[in-house]
């Protein structure tokens, strides 16, 4: 921590900035799981844009800072590297004025460190803004390589897009990658609309629109007001990205039905369905993860559907082997994956996730859905989901359980969500740079005997 660091003589969201990309890069800490105690709303709101910030573009700053800087930029120290990528960020995409930015990375560096760094950190910092038109570009002749530096991504997704979507739509997911995420609301049916919602919204200046796609949703850009009213706690409103909300209407769940949810955590998705339920039913929500299920039964609790909801504490592999375990109508299991299709959302997800990834989760999303099969009454559903992009955790998957499983037909999402996500093969498909939401996709698969 920067105790030694004057919080009077600099922005105390800097200060705090600079200590949570530290606990990031030295505890591997991830940067959503960040808290700031004793400071205003402002301040922990400025802090956390800034973590992310740096930590979503941190490839193209350190590209810019290594250019401008006269030296082995490689091996400086990570402190100092840490205050010159916050500066750097400020100046290109906060607009922060130069000598507000300036003056307060030079202090920061002068007390975090000695002297002579801030004198470093002015010079970069200066020398940059004053040729930001003549910033370079990466140019290695490699397209994948240049636009993964350019937009800060691990070169090894970029080119797997490239090879998939080509030039163009690649660029805009980059693009839609790097952008302050959009975030949606889910008005819960069995307490409000979203009418009613979006009066309050408009009441406490909250800029909204209705989703396009689900008559129950609303977008906006900041949730800050909400959770500072306390409207997520009363259980009217709920946070769910609309990607999330069209999985739940492609199992359109019915009243009366039994439902299991496999994964269910942190039970954005089950109280979904038991809202479309209108509060009739019954629904296992599973999960091996003890203290992320209890979110799942407080949210339940909260949205007044805890006498149809149940959690239980298990691996759904587990579960599943258990003596008669119960048959339910439809399946809902959205499955762990790399969450590729998250990434504006989750800053540092592109830094933790390797090709090998793919590997190791498809392997467990196979096991998964065997097990799910065997919970599937005769002429049941069961809706395999993901929050990724990637063709092995996701039309590989299906395709591999259909051969496994000749009791299984592929039903098409079309009739259930909108035309334009509904690939060919008949899958629901997100895309960020699309649809303005994460990226998600999911099938519907029957039980045919």
């Amino acid at each position: 921590m920067l105790m030694d660091v004057t919080i009077d003589t600099v922005s105390p969201a800097r200060v705090h900035a600079l200590d949570h990309l530290e606990q990031v890069r030295r505890d591997e800490a991830f940067v959503d799981s960040l808290t700031i105690e004793d400071a205003d709303a402002r301040t922990r709101r400025q802090a956390r844009e800034l973590v992310a910030g740096v930590t979503r573009q941190r490839r193209w700053l350190d590209f810019v800072l290594g250019e401008a800087y006269h030296g082995d930029y490689d091996s400086m120290e990570h402190r100092l590297r840490e205050i010159l990528r916050l500066g750097l960020y400020e100046l290109l995409f906060q607009s922060t004025p130069t000598h507000a930015a300036v003056d307060e990375y030079v202090e920061l560096a002068k007390q975090a460190l000695r002297p002579g760094a801030g004198n470093l950190v002015n010079g970069v910092l200066r020398t940059i803004d004053r040729d930001r038109e003549h910033i370079p570009t990466p140019n290695t002749g490699d397209d994948a390589e240049d636009l993964a530096v350019r937009y800060s991504h691990p070169t090894w997704m970029v080119r797997r897009w490239l090879d998939r979507y080509g030039l163009e739509d690649t660029t805009e997911l980059l693009r839609a990658n790097n952008q302050r995420p959009m975030y949606s609301v889910r008005a819960n049916s069995l307490r409000t609309s979203r009418a009613e919602v979006a009066e309050w919204l408009d009441e406490h200046g909250v800029v909204n629109v209705d989703s396009p796609y689900l008559e129950d949703h609303l977008r906006l850009k900041r949730l800050q007001t909400l959770i500072e009213e306390g409207l997520l706690d009363d259980g009217d409103v709920a946070v769910q990205d609309e990607s999330a909300g069209l999985i739940v209407k492609l199992l359109d769940p019915q009243p009366g039905e039994t439902l299991i949810d496999g994964c269910a955590a942190p039970g954005g998705k089950t109280t979904h369905a038991a809202a479309r339920m209108g509060g009739d039913g019954t629904i296992y929500a599973i999960d091996r993860d003890e203290q992320r299920l209890e979110r799942v039964a407080e949210a339940a609790e909260t949205q007044g559907v805890s006498e149809m909801v149940h959690t239980e504490t298990a691996d759904l592999r587990a579960w599943a082997e258990q003596p008669d375990p119960p048959q339910a109508d439809r399946v809902l299991l959205d499955v762990p994956c790399t969450g590729l299709g998250v990434l504006a959302k989750r800053a540092d997800l592109r830094w933790r996730r390797s090709p090998e990834d793919l590997e190791e989760m498809a392997a467990l999303q196979d096991e998964l859905l065997d097990a799910a099969a065997t919970l599937v009454k005769p002429g049941g559903l069961l809706v395999y989901s993901t929050c990724t992009i990637e063709p092995e955790e996701n039309e590989h998957r299906i395709d591999d359980f259909l051969a496994r499983h000749v009791e299984f037909d592929l039903e098409s999402a079309e009739g259930h969500v909108p035309d334009e996500m509904v690939s060919d093969a008949g899958f629901l498909t997100t895309l960020p740079h699309k649809h303005r939401m994460d990226g998600a996709f999911a099938a519907r698969l029957r039980r045919v005997d």
